[in-house]
């Protein structure tokens, strides 16, 4: 089934507005296996809006529209499309309902009459109750084709899509599809493709489907079938060969799991307790780990030990360290993480120091070296990188770096 997506309004258009609901349900979309061919971005203006949705009814199963579903004279969507689609509208005392209900205790001591404009729908039209705004969704359906009619702010569309139109979509879907994620870190986008390639080559069904992300690959291995359980058998055996061919380089098969869940789990595991030594990130790896529910197990404190001061007062680096070789070398990575290890009295630490940029580089030392180690029973692993960007790319590379390389020791300690 083919669905297209037409996102509503000129501030769109003008970039006033980041059109973040696009990104959600092309994602959604994809979940449910539904094929997209377009996108397509229209400002408030009925010819052309018209002409938008004549053109994807025409190509597409399914039409999903966001905006323009508002009180105002400018929010055209839902009369554009039941004039195209040949729907007279009325009044529907259900929504009027819900939207004096909705506006009784606002601002308004008399709701303006340009609300009631939301209680007209198109007659035969399926209403969907929006519990977060006055706004609400509806489905068209003409010839076997489905307008979707959605509120533009996310906070209206997302719970809105998610309760009520992905099971609509769901049902319309005659396929059962079949996703896993196969996350992997450490290895780049075209070294992950060369060693799929004869995978990727043969692919039908079920497909490898690679997104990069900074610092990580992830795959999304989909599987199309008659039932839940033939798509599953069809999953499996390509995502244990993905598995086998990166090994460790594999952190998570699971679509909510991220590089930092990964991590604490593991800690959680193996009832260790880490801290955090940063000098470039400034507590963003910190950050990170703390974000994970659960955290407050494995996490003691994190040190930001950004002059050099900071290093030799919290973290017992050698003012001969510092001296000879410079705060970002090896050698202050290692003292940093052996320091961490003592000061906070845990059993890990991950230590950072680089040069994030854009000053402070030279020849020898230039913008984006970074140095991440981690100390555990007495052993101590530093790792050197180079990485390219500006700033806030290059800290983002490294908080990647260090939580892997803190996944990589733990898995190295107890294999």
């Amino acid at each position: 089934m083919v669905v297209e997506l037409i996102s509503v309004g000129t501030e769109l258009l003008l970039g006033n507005i980041v059109n973040t609901n696009t990104q959600f349900l092309a994602e959604q979309c994809a979940l449910l296996g539904l094929s997209m061919y377009h996108q397509v971005t229209v400002g408030d203006n009925r010819e052309r809006l018209s002409e938008a949705v004549r053109t994807a009814l025409g190509r597409s199963d399914v039409v999903i529209l966001t905006g323009g579903l508002g009180p105002t004279e400018d929010d055209l969507t839902k009369e554009v499309c039941a004039e195209v689609m040949g729907f007279a509208l009325k009044e529907d005392s259900h929504t009027k309902k819900r939207i004096e209900e909705y506006l009784k205790n606002s601002v308004f001591k008399v709701i303006p009459d340009n609300n009631w404009k939301q209680a007209m729908v198109p007659e035969g039209a399926i209403v969907l109750d929006n519990d977060n705004g006055t706004a609400p969704g509806l489905i068209l359906e003409k010839n076997q084709k489905a307008a979707v009619l959605l509120p533009g702010p996310p906070g209206e569309l997302y719970p809105l899509f998610k309760k009520q139109v992905f099971p609509y979509l769901k049902k319309r879907q005659p396929e059962i599809l079949r996703s896993q994620m196969v996350k992997i870190c450490g290895v780049g986008e075209s070294q992950v493709e060369d060693k799929l390639l004869d995978l990727i080559d043969k692919q039908t069904n079920p497909t490898i489907a690679t997104y990069a992300k900074t610092g990580e690959v992830h795959l999304r291995v989909t599987a199309r079938a008659r039932s839940e359980e033939e798509a599953k058998k069809l999953v499996k055996p390509v995502v244990k060969e993905i598995k086998s061919r990166f090994g460790d380089n594999v952190y998570s098969v699971r679509e909510e799991e991220t590089l930092e869940m990964a991590v604490v789990k593991l800690l959680q595991k193996h009832e260790l307790t880490v801290t955090t030594a940063e000098s470039c990130t400034g507590g963003l790896l910190a950050g990170r780990l703390v974000n994970v529910p659960g955290a407050s197990e494995v996490f003691r404190e994190g040190f930001i030990t950004y002059s050099n001061k900071a290093k030799r007062k919290y973290l017992d680096v050698n003012k001969s360290t510092l001296k000879k070789y410079g705060a970002v070398s090896s050698e202050t990575a290692r003292e940093m993480a052996i320091g961490g290890v003592f000061a906070a009295d845990c059993d890990v630490c991950v230590a950072v120091t680089g040069i994030a940029g854009p000053d402070g580089g030279t020849e020898e030392k230039p913008v984006g070296l970074v140095y991440i180690a981690t100390y555990m029973k007495e052993k101590v692993t530093v790792k050197k990188f180079q990485f390219k960007g500006n700033r806030a790319k290059v800290r983002e590379q490294a908080v990647v770096r260090a939580l892997d390389l803190l996944r990589r020791s733990i898995l190295e300690q107890y294999r």
